[in-house]
């Protein structure tokens, strides 16, 4: 079976693309734009200004000297035309290389300076340099240098992400976390009337969606869902409406057909009187699903009178069948329920039994249950809960009318009990009801 598309893809995953994907492409503009405005030239490397800052000492004097760091070492290797100034606050300065004389005019006066970054306008870009101020162990440095070149460029694309990384990194996060929090708070009315379906069934008509709390783009689909349902409301009205006035029509014509029968002389026609009488038990059986669902009426009564009067109204019928039946009176409590329909349903139990071949018939009353146990060849167990279908047959007969067991499953279903299939110890079936008590 396929799975159910998620939502955290389309509402997730392809924003979280998008956003990555625009935020390259603005940058990528911006690194272009810059790239094309700023053509000074390249820059000097400011990774430069600490290696100097920390090769420049105090002699005894006071002024100031250069030691030759292994850093600086290697940074005059880098950079063979490497050249700077450091001077103090106090206007005490050292040179290393040779500075050229564009900036002579700032010797002495580089204190007065916090930040530049200079650029030569031909090659080889001598002119290059950057000053910065630098905070030692000797005090305070400002530092004019120049060494390693940089293009705009790498620098450019080197800020930008630095930039561009952590901004996705909070785009993520807000994505991850977010958006799907967004999701379930504006999809609870999803939630809702999903639990509002599990509650429609058969037995609860009328009932519709609530479209009040979806968001509008679900709405169309939670009306469709009503319209389906009134459909099938009304469907079902025109159903129970045909079902219960042909039953009440039928019950002439067979009552008229069943008199003529038994009246006949010819053996020919007598012995269809077994298929009118299965015509009777049929609309009978309709007849009492139509009044269980329009006037049914609930009322205490005691389950061992209904057990006695149904084995008693039965009793002729079995002993001419050549078996027996009896009630036995385990416990009662009174129950509540419509007594009609639940001596029909213990009567087609009972029937059931006889019909099956069972030839000794026990009737049980255990509180606010009952059971039904007979010495027939049994149900087996994959064919238990077939056997409650309408005119579902475990063996063909001429006798019956396939509705007996539906009737029972719908009458106990709309009590709120249960109806269940068992093997009797001698062999056999037990077919136990369970009914609340008062």
């Amino acid at each position: 079976m396929k799975a159910s598309p998620s939502l955290k893809r389309p509402l997730i995953v392809y924003p979280l693309v998008f956003h990555f994907v625009t935020l390259l492409a603005s940058f990528a503009i911006l690194i272009a734009v810059a790239l094309r405005v700023d053509s000074g030239g390249p820059y000097t490397d400011e990774r430069i200004i600490p290696i100097i800052a920390q090769a420049v000492a105090r002699d005894a004097a006071g002024g100031l000297s250069i030691v030759m760091t292994p850093d600086l070492a290697d940074l005059r290797i880098d950079a063979p035309d490497l050249w700077f100034v450091a001077e103090d606050d106090e206007g005490e300065s050292v040179a290393f290389g040779t500075v050229p004389e564009h900036y002579a005019s700032l010797l002495g006066r580089l204190s007065d300076l916090s930040y530049a970054q200079m650029r030569g306008r031909l090659a080889p870009y001598e002119l290059a340099a950057v000053i910065r101020r630098e905070t030692t162990e000797i005090g305070t440095l400002t530092i004019l240098g120049h060494g390693a070149l940089s293009e705009l460029g790498f620098m450019v694309v080197f800020a930008t992400n630095t930039i561009i990384l952590p901004i996705f990194a909070l785009l993520t996060l807000t994505s991850l976390v977010v958006t799907p929090w967004i999701v379930r708070r504006s999809l609870a009315g999803v939630s809702r009337i999903a639990r509002e379906a599990e509650e429609i069934d058969a037995d609860s008509r009328g009932h519709r969606l609530s479209e009040a709390y979806v968001p509008k783009e679900i709405a169309p689909l939670v009306r469709a869902m009503n319209d389906a349902l009134n459909r099938l409301d009304d469907g079902y009205e025109r159903q129970r409406r045909f079902i219960a006035s042909a039953s009440h029509e039928l019950r002439t014509p067979i009552a008229v057909l069943a008199s003529k029968v038994d009246a006949a002389e010819g053996e020919a026609v007598r012995a269809l009187a077994l298929d009118v009488q299965r015509l009777a038990t049929m609309t009978e059986q309709l007849l009492d699903l139509h009044r269980l669902e329009n006037n049914r009426q609930d009322v205490p009564f005691d389950p061992t009178e209904l057990g006695r009067r149904v084995v008693g109204d039965l009793a002729p019928l079995v002993i001419a069948n050549g078996g027996s039946i009896s009630l036995e009176v385990v416990g009662a409590e009174t129950c509540i329920g419509d007594a009609v329909a639940l001596e029909r349903v213990l009567a087609n139990l009972v029937q059931n039994a006889i019909d099956h071949g069972g030839t000794h018939v026990v009737v049980r009353v255990l509180g606010t249950a009952f059971e039904v146990e007979d010495d027939g060849p049994g149900i087996p167990p994959m064919e238990r809960e077939r056997v409650f279908e309408p005119f579902h047959r475990l063996r063909p007969r001429a006798t019956g009318s396939g509705l007996g067991l539906n009737l029972v499953r719908e009458v106990i279903d709309q009590h709120g009990g249960r109806v269940a299939i068992r093997d009797a110890p001698g062999g056999g079936t037990v077919f136990r009801v369970d009914l609340g008590a008062a």
